[in-house]
């Protein structure tokens, strides 16, 4: 079927589900509150799955085209002595291709590329959405992709669910030099990780208890192995990004709403059009599983097969949006949920029953 669609957050998520809105022939409209897109440096990991969204959704080659395999990763103590390896070598023997690491702003333009392919996608900057019913009227769908914060999920489902603190802040860089050593170290409350990110650069994230400060980071790695003192010292305070961790809480009973109750007395024209949530709006998540960007780009793929393939009409649409959410809405809440564990984990002070249970991962 097709229709028309306002898709709320020029992030991974909403930018690739305009691509797919818009592959499936919908007139589709994309809103995002800051003035500019957001493109600082980091990495995003893209399992061999979301690899496969991606080619759905035509844009693969472009992803390809910047992207660097992620191989050869272990998970080390501060001294340097390795405890167990990443499961990189499994999944791409699983998969028959690697997982692929790209930064952040390859990725958008990749995705911005997309709609221009297919005739076209508005992005319409600096538009902050306040009245969700009002930017619903006249339309058939609503997507909120405004993250962790989402208005469309707060207009719809109410604030029960949202931001919460896990007590921990992330630092992310990049350094102009190559890393001889790739994946985590775990240290005692905290944890640093090295990944490639494109020739000659590599792409670091700390994770620290909130109260620390830049001035602070570097002496909390000080002493561990080569090269992290490096890395901090080869990359200027005033290039780094701190973000506080947080998921959302509790997870959403639907990462969809109808457009109004059967019973309601406002004529059917006039009725605000039903939403989906996807990305960060529906389970923002820690981002220890390296996973947030790929359910993102899975949520974009479900929803526009599953909107492509309905029948026309309101009917069709409800259908649609129920199917998208059977597929999509435990798989990615497990993998919050996954990932939130793994945080408590990693960033454990009872490092010794920890790196006892890391030693025994297959290698």
């Amino acid at each position: 079927m097709t229709g028309t669609a306002t898709v709320v957050g020029a992030g991974i998520g909403g930018l690739a589900t305009a691509i797919g809105l818009r592959r499936a022939g919908w007139t589709v409209t994309v809103l995002e509150r800051r003035t500019e897109l957001e493109r600082y440096g980091a990495a995003f990991g893209i399992h061999p799955t979301a690899q496969s969204a991606l080619d759905r959704l035509g844009v693969g080659d472009a992803l390809r085209d910047h992207a660097v395999p992620y191989r050869d990763a272990h998970i080390r103590t501060p001294d340097g002595r390795p405890m167990a390896r990443l499961p990189l070598e499994r999944i791409e023997s699983k998969a028959g291709r690697p997982e692929l690491l790209i930064s952040r702003p390859y990725l958008l333009d990749a995705l911005l590329a997309g709609p221009d392919a297919f005739g076209g996608v508005p992005v319409k900057l600096g538009e902050r959405v306040t009245d969700v019913d009002a930017l619903a009227a006249g339309q058939d769908l609503v997507i909120g992709a405004d993250g962790i914060r989402s208005a469309v999920r707060t207009a719809r489902f109410g604030d029960r669910s949202g931001p919460r603190r896990v007590g921990t802040v992330a630092w992310i860089g990049i350094a102009d030099f190559e890393s001889p050593v790739h994946g985590e170290t775990w240290g005692s409350g905290r944890f640093f990780g090295l990944t490639p990110v494109e020739p000659g650069r590599t792409n670091w994230y700390a994770t620290v208890p909130e109260a620390t400060t830049a001035e602070e980071l570097r002496a909390s790695f000080a002493g561990w192995h080569d090269p992290i003192p490096r890395i901090l010292d080869a990359t200027d305070p005033a290039t780094w990004i701190r973000y506080e961790m947080r998921h959302l809480y509790p997870a959403l009973p639907s990462f969809v709403s109808a457009g109004a109750r059967p019973a309601s007395r406002v004529p059917t024209a006039a009725r605000p059009a039903p939403v989906a949530l996807v990305g960060d709006a529906a389970h923002a998540m820690t981002p220890n599983l390296g996973q947030g960007a790929c359910t993102a780009i899975l949520d974009a793929d479900a929803l526009t097969r599953a909107l492509a393939a309905a029948p026309p009409g309101p009917a069709g649409i409800a259908g649609a949006l129920r199917a998208y959410d059977a597929e999509r809405r435990r798989s990615a809440q497990r993998t919050a949920f996954g990932s939130r564990t793994l945080h408590r984990f990693m960033s454990t002070e009872r490092t010794r029953l920890r790196d006892a249970v890391v030693r025994l991962l297959p290698g």
